[in-house]
Order: C-alpha cells, then sequence, then structure tokens
C-alpha cells in the first residue's frame, strides 16, 4: 500500500489552501493532519485514543508530539492568525463593514489533583467561574474572535496562568492587530473595560462597546455617584419619561443615555438599561458603555449582542471539539492542542459560505467518511489483501 487509510487528502487540501503546511516540517504534517481528522470523527472526546483511530502512529507517540520540543509550532499558529486577518481584514476593505475583536473568557475544568499526585496537570489551578458561581479548578483561557460582515473566525486562545494579568492579555492583542481599515469595534463584558484596552485599542482604530459594572463613578450634573445609585434616584424621582424605548432582537428595553467622563474614559456613552417590565427592579439594571459617542443607542445595543458569538463559540468548542477534555499533563502539549483546535474550527467556518460552524463541522465530517469507504473500495478494487487492510487500521 503505497497510502495510509489514515492519510486524508480531504485535510491536507483545505491545509495548503490555506498556506498552513509550509509552515510544519514533513515529519510533523502526519500528525497535525491524523488529529484534526479525528476531531471531525464520531465520538470525539478530546483524548489521545481518540486521535490514535486515525493515525499510523501509537497515541503515546502523538502525545510526545504535542509535549516535546522537536517541532516548532510558533510558525504554524503565526501562519494561522495571518489567515485569518486576511480573511477579516479583507471583507472589512472590501464590503466597508466594521471589523468586530470578540474577547471573553472560560475555564477548561479538570479534577483536582491529590495531594500525592507526582505529575499533576501543569498551569492549572482555581479560577472564579461565573456560570458556577464559585471557584473552579482548571485552566482558564482567554479567547479572541474576528468578525466582519457576518465572517467569524477564531483568532487566539491564550492561557491565562496569573503570571500575566487578563488586562495585559488583552493590550497585548491589541498591540499586535493591524490598524482597522474602517472604524470597528472590540467587543466586551465588564471585566475588560478599562482604559488601558480601550488606549491601547483606539490606537488601531478599534473603539469599545461593551457592558460596564453598575459600581462604576459617573458624574451627572457634576455630582460623582455609582450608576446603581443615579439608576436608583432616577426611579425614586419617578423620572420613567427620561428613558426611551429601544428594541433590539424583538425585545423592548427602557434606555437612558448618559454622556460624560468616567474613569479611564475622558468621554463616553453610558446606556442605563431596563427590560419593559422589569423598569426600576434593581437585580434588571444592566449598563453599558461606548467610546464612540456618536453611536445611536440602537447601534450600541445592537454592537454588544454580537458579543455573544464568542459564547456560542466556547459552547461549540466544548461540545464538539473537546477542548476542555483534553488529557494533556503539559502546558505546551495543552497550548498545541488548542492551536489543533482553533485551526480545525477555522477551517470548519470557511467549508460554510455562511460561515457556519456546525454546517461547515458536519459537511467535512461526512467528506472524510466518504474518503474512507472509497480508500476501502479502491483498495479492493486493486486486489489488495484484507490483512494488510486491516494491519494499517
Amino acid at each position: 500500500m503505497n497510502r495510509s487509510i489514515h492519510d486524508s487528502e480531504e485535510i491536507c487540501k483545505r491545509l495548503e489552501e490555506k498556506n498552513l503546511t509550509n509552515h510544519i516540517s514533513s515529519w510533523a504534517k502526519p500528525y497535525l493532519v491524523s488529529i484534526i481528522a479525528s476531531i471531525y470523527s464520531a465520538g470525539y472526546r478530546g483524548k489521545t485514543v481518540d486521535m490514535e483511530q486515525y493515525s499510523d502512529r501509537h497515541r503515546t507517540s502523538i502525545s510526545r508530539f504535542l509535549r516535546e520540543d522537536r517541532w516548532d509550532d510558533q510558525p504554524l499558529e503565526e501562519a494561522s492568525k495571518k489567515n485569518v486577518l486576511e480573511t477579516i481584514y479583507g471583507e472589512s476593505r472590501k464590503t466597508g463593514q466594521p471589523i468586530l475583536v470578540i474577547v471573553d473568557d472560560t475555564i477548561c475544568s479538570k479534577a483536582i489533583p491529590s495531594s500525592k499526585a507526582i505529575h499533576p496537570i501543569e498551569a492549572a489551578g482555581f479560577h472564579f467561574s461565573h456560570l458556577k458561581r464559585k471557584q473552579d479548578y482548571g485552566h482558564q483561557t482567554v479567547g479572541v474572535l474576528l468578525s466582519c460582515n457576518g465572517m467569524t473566525l477564531h483568532y487566539d486562545m491564550i492561557m491565562y496562568d496569573k503570571s500575566v494579568s487578563k488586562i495585559d492579555i488583552v493590550k497585548r492583542i491589541a498591540e499586535e492587530l493591524p490598524s482597522a481599515p474602517v472604524p470597528s469595534y472590540l467587543l466586551c463584558d465588564s471585566w475588560y473595560v478599562c482604559g488601558k484596552v480601550a488606549d491601547a485599542f483606539i490606537r488601531k482604530g478599534f473603539y469599545t462597546v461593551g457592558a460596564m459594572k453598575t459600581n462604576r463613578i459617573i458624574s451627572p450634573y457634576g455630582v460623582k455617584m455609582s450608576v446603581r445609585e443615579f439608576a436608583l434616584k432616577l426611579v425614586e424621582a419617578k423620572c420613567r419619561k427620561l428613558f426611551h424605548f429601544v428594541t433590539v432582537k424583538g425585545r423592548r428595553y427602557y434606555v437612558y443615555r448618559y454622556e460624560g467622563n468616567l474613569k479611564g474614559f475622558e468621554n463616553a456613552t453610558v446606556l442605563l438599561s431596563y427590560p419593559e417590565k422589569a423598569f426600576g427592579k434593581e437585580k434588571a439594571l444592566r449598563v453599558f458603555i461606548s467610546t464612540n459617542a456618536v453611536l445611536s443607542d440602537e447601534r450600541i445595543l445592537h454592537l454588544y449582542v454580537s458579543r455573544w458569538e464568542i459564547e456560542v463559540y466556547f459552547r461549540d468548542c466544548k461540545n464538539k471539539l473537546a477542548v476542555d477534555r483534553y488529557q494533556i499533563r503539559s502546558a505546551k502539549g495543552i497550548r498545541r492542542f488548542w492551536l489543533i483546535t482553533s485551526i480545525a474550527y477555522n477551517l470548519a467556518c470557511s467549508e460554510s459560505h455562511t460561515y457556519s460552524f456546525s454546517e461547515g463541522f458536519h459537511r467535512i465530517s461526512r467528506l472524510l467518511q466518504i474518503e474512507r469507504i472509497s480508500f476501502i473500495f479502491d483498495y479492493a478494487l486493486r486486489g489488495g489483501e484484507k490483512s494488510a487492510l486491516l494491519q494499517s487500521i
């Protein structure tokens, strides 16, 4: 047999189209192809034993490939990022639509190791989970998506190990991005809304649109108070008429617009928002900020809704790509696993005309099934030995 059943021409073709195979050695290429092929297989759980089923190598060899220094993953990562930048920035130049940089973080939960563990998983620790509302053990990662005109691709996934703050991580992202061809936006939650991040992005042509904590200080009518206190005064004074309705995704909200200075921002727009049927309820108050003061309230809220793309991304990565179910001890191996997973994610998005990950994922999965069946059929037609074929599986 000149070719193995595990050699996927479909995956190779797509990697070559993205100019990714030129940035990895001939020794490492079969590992990369087999891991990506396994990601699209039924029953994939993110474990090396799953990857072994789509490779000529043993799972221990695959594990060494991920954790050891025999190959340099930096050129592959840079080529992947460059491909994303060319796609998204090219779409912005062509259509004149803004680029959206969407940032958030998530936790890949792991079992807490025994105190007697000789080789515990590296770089894991306790992080506060907003989803579970408690400390969770595992790896926290900062994810970055780039989006334009309905096209969304994964740009980077950075492990947060507390050696560098998440604020500094996002600042570095801003510094490495090219300047936006048209006025564009950083979309983030309240954790990343600060002057340092906003300043780093505005230098590259990105305004900030994000959520804001209700304890932030503003100065309405020259009096300093928290947003929560100001909202309470508006409600107590029965100033509902100062609010106006804004419709977002078919739902109506009472919105009050404040413009002025607040810590870290010389001039910003702050929106105080209540759902139509929960006006004045303290727990229903949501606050949003835009550093582009000329945007309408509707535009600010519609932009912020686009931030939901990264929540869907995290869900797809965990449910379909098993990005949190790895059994890899070394931090380097985990980062490489995340890199290969992000490449697989972008390949799936690019496979769909609408850049739908789910559609592209199922399309590639089906093509790989057809490819394996075709290989067996052609092998039989050539009169190949059944025993030799079974040994290669």
